[in-house]
Parts: structure tokens; C-alpha cells; sequence
């Protein structure tokens, strides 16, 4: 059993100033489509539901590993050789977000609501596809087997996507609110071209961080596709084609599969999609629940964002230290009940009407809850992939939990209008939410197999 200091002591390790890097890069997008435009939707009169649906762009995170095993094989041309595969990727996907914001900068919400969906599509799209590349970049920064480091780098990437989300939030909120301030209607879109500036930091950063693997990597790929071109027995192109689509789309599957059993995979599967759900509901309405028990985008920002920020930070990292000493199953099962638990704050800031001690009280214990919930959820897929597909695997794996998280939870607009503005029982419900997914690890906790690959 290691001792309290060398599990901290993990955290010390250069490697986690990249991890925190990449964490920060996948983390600030979030900002935009989320937190961003609820609020630009909301002030320029939109209702919950129409904002919620518009919630729908987040779909994008459960499906991107339909087009992960392309990003995972196809090089970007020029690009690749210049910064390596995973960084041309992130960086083609940043100035895609950067030229959206440049884009939203011209638009109206009342006038061209259709055209900033498109854009927060387009976000959203290039934020699922860079989240691929991360994820794998993040995991291959670390050695084999070495299950200490991947639970430390686990809680570090979820510190550093907090960290663009909350820190990057405290930005967007307090530019717009200033802005506002000084008597500018189009306050919000003057914020889009102030915040580029984040961007292009990011991707100054993120030149300064190595890849590794990708040889070792690229060659167990070409031998795994020769081996099927082999055992299908075709020649010629087709035969190629054929073991290239094999190796790129099945193998990673049929990798998973193998480890776990069919049945415990697909439990895995079902316990992925479920953790998070009662999360998502309360984090997708969050800001507007803010706003319309009277709180200004200055106070948001403060507590939500700022003091959000350091207390997710902190309990991120005691997080990843719960996970080292407990485990990872353990730390999922704690975790789970103290996100239902911390859900039931909100219901009281809810019945108690506008209190800044309630308010920061409820954001403290939420964000307790989500650091340790995230961080012992993103240490359990890291253990589950097959560093031979690490995009594919963990884009397919944390795609499933988005699913989730955010087609589900794209409904919780309609559902707090269905129950006429009652957030006190909406925030219940959430509460709830996470009762089936720990009702199913209970009784595969002893099944799983967990391995640094």
C-alpha cells in the first residue's frame, strides 16, 4: 500500500503540466456552447426549452468515435509531419473553433438563431473531434503500467478541463458583464473576439508538448492489418481496403470485447452511459436556475466559475488520490452517492429563494462531487483501453457516457417547464438519476478487468 506522500508525490511528475495543458484546450470549447450561449440565448429572449433543445449540439461528444478511427490512422497533410499526428489534429480543430467565434462575433440570436446553431454545431463538432486526440495524447504521456500515474493523470486532466471551463467561464462571463456595462448592445459578441485570444494561447502551449508511441503504435497497426489481409485471403486493392477498414473500425471492438466477455462489456457499456446522467440534467440548467432566482452573470462567474474553480481543483487532485489508495471501483461508488447527495443543495437555494451562503455552499458541494465523480470516471475508461487504439477505444468508451450526458439532458429544459418552473423537484429528480448506473456496478465490481495496457 503506498503511503499518503507517494501518492501525492505523483502529481509532481513534469509530464502533468502537459496533461494539464491538454486538459485546459479540451475544456475551454465547453465554455462556449455551454455557459456562453445559454446566456447569450437567454438575454436576448429565448425560452428554456428552445435553449435546452439548442443543448442538442453536445451530441456531437456521443458519436464521435464513428469518425475516431480515421482521426486516429489519416495524417493531416503538411501539418503531421511538422507537429506530429495528434497535435495536427488538436491544432486543425482549434482554428476551426477560432473561426466560429470570428463568425458568431456578426450574428444576432433574435435574426440568425439558426446560423449560430450551425456554428455552435461546428464547435462542438471540431471540440468531439480534438477531445479524440487529448484523450489519446494525455493517456500515451504515460508508460505502461504504471497505474499510479494514470489515476494522477487522470485527476490532472480533469484539473486542467475544469480549469478551461471554469477559469475560461470567469473570462467570458466578466468580459460580457464589463462590456455590458459600458453601454455596448452587442456586448457579447465584442466577448467572442476578446476570448480568440485564449485559443491561440492554447496552441502556442501546445508546441511544447512530445508525442510518443506513435511508431510502436502505427506498426502494431500495419501488422494487425496484414494479419487479416492474411486471413480473409484477399489480394489486390480491395483486399487491402477490406483489412484496412478491419483494423481500423472492427479490431478496436473486437479488442474490448475480448478483455471484458460479451456480457460484461456490454455492462460496462450500460454503466457508462448512466453514471453521469443526473449530473448533466443539473449542469445543463445550472446557469439559466442562476439567472432566474436573481443572480447577475458577475455573481455567476464569482461563485460558479471562480469559486468553482478552486474547490474543483482541490478536490480533483484529492480525487485522484482517493482513487490511488481506494480504487477505482470504490472510488466510482463513493462518488455517486455524494453527486445524489450534493444534487439535493440546489433544491434547498431553490425553496429558500436568492442567498449567496446557499449559493456558494451548493456550488462548493457540486463541485465536490463532480471532480471526485469525474475523476474516477475518466481513471476507469483510461484503464479500460487498448493502447494499440487508444483514440478509438476511449473516444467509443467516454462517447457512451456523453450520450448520456448530453441527448438526455438535452430534454431537461422541457422537463423543468413541464413541472412549471418547480426546480426544487427538478433538482430531486437529478438526484435520483444515478441510482441505476450504481445498481448495475454493484453486480459486476468483481467482473471488471482493470489494466494499464
Amino acid at each position: 500500500m503506498q503511503s499518503k506522500v507517494n501518492s501525492f508525490a505523483a502529481y509532481w511528475d513534469r509530464r502533468m503540466l502537459r496533461i494539464l495543458l491538454l486538459g485546459v484546450i479540451s475544456g475551454f470549447p465547453w465554455v462556449l456552447i455551454g455557459s456562453a450561449l445559454t446566456l447569450w440565448l437567454k438575454e436576448d429572449g429565448l425560452s428554456r426549452s428552445t435553449i435546452g433543445w439548442a443543448g442538442l449540439i453536445f451530441g456531437v461528444y456521443a458519436i464521435n468515435f464513428l469518425w475516431a478511427p480515421l482521426i486516429d490512422r489519416i495524417k493531416i497533410p503538411v501539418l503531421t509531419k511538422i507537429v506530429g499526428h495528434r497535435k495536427a489534429w488538436i491544432m486543425s480543430m482549434q482554428f476551426l473553433i477560432l473561426a466560429s467565434l470570428i463568425i458568431w462575433s456578426f450574428l444576432s440570436p433574435v435574426d440568425d438563431l439558426a446560423i449560430i446553431v450551425t456554428f455552435g454545431l461546428i464547435i462542438a463538432i471540431s471540440s468531439a473531434s480534438q477531445d479524440i486526440t487529448i484523450d489519446a495524447l494525455r493517456i500515451e504521456q504515460i508508460g505502461k503500467n504504471e497505474s499510479a500515474a494514470m489515476a494522477a493523470g487522470a485527476a490532472t486532466a480533469v484539473v486542467g478541463w475544469w480549469s478551461g471551463y471554469k477559469l475560461g467561464g470567469l473570462i467570458t462571463l466578466v468580459t460580457a458583464d464589463w462590456i455590458q456595462s459600458l453601454g455596448y448592445n452587442n456586448y457579447w459578441q465584442i466577448s467572442f473576439i476578446i476570448i480568440c485570444s485564449i485559443v491561440i494561447l492554447c496552441n502556442i502551449g501546445l508546441f511544447f508538448i512530445p508525442e510518443s508511441g506513435t511508431d510502436e503504435r502505427i506498426l502494431s497497426q500495419q501488422k494487425d492489418q496484414a494479419d487479416i489481409q492474411n486471413q480473409i485471403g484477399v489480394s489486390g486493392n480491395f483486399g487491402r481496403l477490406l483489412a484496412w477498414f478491419t483494423a481500423t473500425i472492427i479490431s478496436p471492438l473486437f479488442s474490448f470485447f475480448k478483455k471484458n466477455g460479451v456480457a460484461i462489456g456490454l455492462s460496462i457499456l450500460g454503466f457508462i452511459f448512466l453514471f453521469k446522467i443526473g449530473e448533466a440534467f443539473l449542469g445543463r440548467m445550472s446557469i439559466l436556475f442562476y439567472k432566474e432566482i436573481g443572480f447577475s452573470k458577475s455573481d455567476i462567474a464569482l461563485y460558479s466559475k471562480g469559486l468553482g474553480w478552486i474547490t474543483t481543483v482541490s478536490f480533483t487532485l484529492v480525487g485522484g488520490w482517493f482513487a490511488i489508495k481506494a480504487g477505482v471501483i470504490r472510488a466510482l461508488f463513493v462518488s455517486g452517492i455524494i453527486m445524489a447527495l450534493t444534487n439535493l443543495m440546489f433544491t434547498f437555494l431553490a425553496w429558500s429563494g436568492k442567498s449567496e451562503l446557499l449559493f456558494a455552499a451548493a456550488v462548493l458541494l457540486d463541485d465536490l462531487a463532480a471532480a471526485f465523480a469525474t475523476v474516477a470516471f475518466v481513471t476507469f475508461i483510461s484503464m479500460l483501453v487498448d493502447r494499440n487504439y487508444t483514440a478509438t477505444q476511449y473516444a467509443l468508451l467516454a462517447s457512451i457516457g456523453t450520450a448520456g450526458r448530453t441527448l438526455m439532458a438535452s430534454s431537461s429544459g422541457a422537463l423543468v417547464d413541464w413541472l412549471n418552473g418547480d426546480w426544487g423537484t427538478f433538482f430531486i429528480i437529478t438526484a435520483l438519476m444515478v441510482i441505476p448506473s450504481l445498481v448495475l456496478l454493484w453486480f459486476i465490481r468483481k467482473k471488471i478487468v482493470l489494466k494499464v495496457n
